[in-house]
């Protein structure tokens, strides 16, 4: 629940910044960017260490799952999932 709340804290930075889609927080809200993607980061180790998740292996598994998944070949540039292209 910590994890969902940190990371709504650090969208909330973005919420608003622009009308045509995600932009960089105004500047009065920028130094605060690095202190919330730290509560996130923060909070997502706290997890794996209690789930015991070895997250850089996790990120790794998934990279190549996505990578067979999705070649880059077949797929940039579309929006389709792997079971549409």
């Amino acid at each position: 629940m910590a994890l969902s709340v940190e990371a709504g804290e650090l969208l909330e930075l973005y919420l608003w910044a622009a009308d045509d889609g995600p932009q960089p927080p105004v500047a009065s809200r920028s130094p605060r960017v690095a202190e919330e993607i730290a509560d996130v980061a923060i909070c997502l180790l706290n997890l794996c260490e209690h789930a015991g998740v070895d997250l850089a292996a996790a990120m790794e598994a998934k990279i190549a799952k996505n990578e067979a998944r999705y070649p880059v070949d077949k797929v940039r540039g579309r929006l389709e999932k792997h079971d549409e292209y």
